[in-house]
């Protein structure tokens, strides 16, 4: 046995285990190699932003009270708007989370009579209650503002014939989600948002395409506002927050959008000019300057976990050989156990909680009970070693980040092992 395989047997990892996991990876070189130079490519787009955008030490010191003059987040705001290629960013520890900011930019960008489109299916769960799917008080619906969707074909395009008749006079605002949630559905490219974004401009040009970049951010050299998205989205304890985020969320896009949502955030004729940032900008700025690097290692989990677990028998979404295009790897175990145990794992190799056992629970915003495992430095943080699922048919478990490619082989590893100890997988790595 090797030193290495000895480090991990601390961990519960039998030998066979480790073994098994090893002649997977051995032949994910080159995957990881095109992983690696995305990344290197993001990272000279960053540093490039940053430099060009003046960043200098006096922007790492933030302020209080009302936040007025506040170089740091003015200037982190053009740095977003540079990497993103947009006229304008909105990044703040206000924004409390990923729907708290799709809210947002919905909400700003919106106004009574209008009607929100969703040309991609059902958006996420949470999302629902914002938009009035499912009754909520401050919904979309209760302020006059009526949604619409057109669902993916059988094989995951586009309906576009179904998207030109939907389209119509009271249509303001399309809203395209690029990861699947807790679908089944293909993850979309920035080159098929294009396409889509193309189309619905033939229809209607002055309609506003916003994108929900949630994990999707560094995953390609382009981002879909180079794709003509007039906003995207996102969470800073996700993919831009490098894992130092500690908070927060932003918006990126054409300047009247953001301004939109800026006015909502705080008040009506003050807009971005207050929001202190009560010392949170270094680990912002830091934690975009390691989101390129970050963003791979979560990658090559995600593509260690497919290969891992379509090797045992079960059907995992990306496959094994199918481009990403975000950092979440989805396996089916067709049982409510096998997702619990995959999510036990996952909390078991942590570096914080490792003790704790996740249960099902009910959690607000979602219509069914959803396991979460998250040992985290940041609580919630699905850029760092987590898994999540709702207890409901498929029984399918959502697995994604890990600072570090080693962090995310042991998450892996260890779930493999504790499916194995719970006789959900047979000894010879194959489903029970």
């Amino acid at each position: 046995m090797t030193d290495l395989a000895k480090q991990y047997e601390q961990f519960g990892i039998t030998p066979e285990t480790y073994a098994f996991g090893e002649a997977v990876l051995a032949s994910l070189q080159e995957r990881f190699k095109k992983i690696d130079d995305i990344a290197e490519y993001n990272q000279m787009k960053v540093i490039h932003a940053m430099q060009q955008c003046r960043v200098s030490e006096a922007c790492l010191l933030g302020t209080t009270g009302y936040g007025y003059n506040d170089t740091g987040r003015d200037t982190l705001e053009k740095v977003y708007a540079a990497v993103f290629h947009t006229e304008d960013a909105l990044v703040r520890p206000q924004i409390t989370c990923g729907t708290h900011a799709l809210a947002l930019a919905l909400m700003s960008n919106l106004r009574p009579g209008d009607e929100l489109l969703s040309p991609v299916g059902k958006p996420y769960d949470t999302l629902e209650e914002v938009i009035g799917i499912r009754p909520s008080k401050g919904s979309l619906k209760e302020y006059g503002i009526s949604y619409r969707q057109v669902d993916l074909l059988a094989d995951g395009s586009f309906d576009y014939e179904g998207i030109r008749a939907a389209i119509g006079p009271k249509t303001r605002l399309i809203t395209i989600q690029r990861s699947r949630g807790y679908q089944t559905r293909p993850v979309l490219s920035v080159e098929r948002i294009g396409e889509l974004i193309h189309f619905i401009r033939q229809i209607k040009p002055d309609v506003i395409c916003m994108v929900d970049n949630c994990y999707g951010e560094f995953v390609e050299t382009t981002e879909p506002t180079d794709a003509g998205a007039d906003m995207v989205v996102g969470s800073l304890i996700k993919n831009p927050g490098g894992g130092l985020a500690p908070v927060g969320g932003y918006i990126a896009g054409r300047k009247e959008c953001v301004e939109n949502a800026a006015y909502r955030l705080t008040s009506p004729g003050l807009g971005k000019e207050v929001g202190a940032s009560l010392g949170i900008l270094p680990s912002f700025y830091q934690g975009l300057f390691m989101a390129p690097i970050i963003t791979a290692a979560a990658l090559k989990g995600a593509v260690f976990a497919a290969n891992v677990y379509e090797k045992v028998g079960f059907p995992v979404f990306p496959d094994s050989t199918q481009e990403r295009y975000d950092i979440i790897q989805a396996v089916t175990f067709g049982s409510p156990e096998g997702v619990i145990a995959f999510c036990e794992g996952i909390q078991a190799a942590a570096s914080v909680d490792s003790f704790v056992i996740p249960e099902p629970w009910d959690m607000p915003g979602y219509d069914s009970q959803v396991i979460m495992a998250a040992g985290a430095f940041v609580s919630g943080s699905s850029i760092e070693l987590s898994a999540d699922g709702p207890i409901k048919p498929p029984y399918t478990v959502y697995f994604q980040g890990g600072l570090s490619f080693p962090h995310a082989k042991l998450g892996i590893l260890k779930t493999l092992q504790n499916l194995t100890d719970k006789g959900i997988v047979t000894a010879g790595f194959r489903k029970a």
